[in-house]
């Protein structure tokens, strides 16, 4: 592979803590080790492709080498996608429990009352091991990643300009084919859609087309993956407690968002969170199709599906015949009858006056006519 070859002999990468303008870099100090893992992914696969015959300069290739990118960093949060999904069912499990707490302190809008209700959500969340902000991971933990390539990319053009390289892998050469690389030959993947406005007076209007296109794709496709969550794999109960109500508005907030990067960001990194969001679709599509959450529309949905083939989800959640399930419930219906049958029955609690009359009453129903026992002494004998 020769850009991994070739990049010993490139120019000294520059120092982690060293700004442009010569002071202290904080935020480059801090993503510096992300853009260098970065740079990695992305050289790798431009590689791959390049071993395979496709041009080392061509906007195609360096496309394919973003999209890989998203491979590698969504394949590496698969166990923290687990993570999220487990900590959102048990935040729908909960959700009965949460909205006691908040009728509980309902209407009252005192220091302490709040305090306490803030101090019995948090116990809730500890007790089940879960939080409102665990169903965020996989999107907390891509900023980063996120944030470090717009930087790499946004440093492509004055590196490009100036004959340098990257932070370690990219070098001059490779820094420069990126410079140069074109999608569909004419949109520059170091430039926004401002950028290509402000230094393209002339023949700006297909590149135009083409990066609001990808903007709207990609806000498209984010809104679509959020959508499918709140309207079909939401139990009742969860949509009545306060985690239904945060995902609505994040619904029309994330879009807002993304139109603003889709403005100011780099035609890369929007291809980038275009890729992403059309591999968390999928996922989602997947986990709601075969593990939805119980009491969900997506889960009568599936029921349904199993039905016209013949069969059921067990007690186990382990997917049987329709006859084996019929015989589980069956046997489940006689075992609770048979334990309610062998439950003493409850007696209906009665007033001290009340009883005296029970009493009475039983005292008068063993007397006879004349206020004597129905049988007198001796009966039995002279009835012999």
């Amino acid at each position: 592979m020769q850009d991994l070859l070739l990049l010993a002999a490139s120019t000294p990468s520059p120092s982690p803590t060293a700004a442009s303008g010569g002071g202290f870099d904080l935020l480059g100090t801090i993503l510096w080790p992300l853009k260098w893992l970065v740079e990695l992914v992305l050289v790798s696969w431009h590689s791959i492709f390049t071993f395979l015959g496709m041009d080392a300069a061509a906007g195609l290739t360096w496309v394919l080498s973003i999209v890989g990118l998203v491979v590698v960093v969504r394949s590496a949060l698969i166990p923290v996608f687990v993570k999220q999904i487990k900590s959102q069912r048990k935040m729908m499990e909960i959700a009965p429990q949460l909205k006691k707490i908040q009728d509980k302190y309902k209407g009252k809008r005192d220091q302490l009352s709040r305090e306490a209700m803030s101090r019995e959500t948090m116990d809730l969340y500890k007790k089940n091991g879960t939080s409102p902000v665990s169903g965020c991971l996989p999107l907390l933990i891509q900023m980063p990643v996120f944030f470090s390539l717009y930087s790499v990319l946004s440093s492509v053009a004055s590196n490009a300009q100036q004959g340098k390289g990257g932070v370690f892998w990219m070098n001059p050469q490779l820094t420069l084919e990126f410079y140069n690389a074109k999608l569909f030959g004419v949109a520059s993947l170091h430039e926004s859609l401002v950028d290509t406005i402000k230094t393209k007076p002339d023949g700006w209007q297909i590149t135009v087309v083409i990066m609001v296109t990808l903007v709207v794709l990609m806000i498209a496709s984010q809104y679509f993956t959020q959508l499918q969550i709140i309207s079909k794999n939401l139990s009742p109960e969860a949509k009545q407690g306060q985690a239904y109500k945060m995902q609505r508005v994040m619904l029309y907030i994330l879009p807002l968002a993304f139109v603003y990067s889709g403005i100011f960001f780099p035609l890369g990194v929007v291809i980038y969170w275009f890729t992403s969001n059309i591999w968390t679709a999928v996922q989602q599509f997947l986990v709601i199709r075969n593990m939805p959450t119980p009491g969900s529309q997506a889960a009568k949905e599936r029921e349904e599906r199993l039905a016209r083939k013949g069969k059921a989800i067990d007690a186990d959640g382990k997917i049987v015949p329709m006859a084996k399930y019929q015989a589980e419930q069956q046997k489940m219906f006689e075992e609770a009858e048979a334990l309610k049958a062998s439950e003493p029955k409850r007696q209906q609690p009665m007033s001290k006056q009340r009883a005296k009359k029970q009493q009475g009453k039983q005292g008068q129903s063993g007397q006879g006519p004349g206020g004597q026992g129905s049988k007198r002494p001796g009966s039995d004998a002279s009835a012999s």
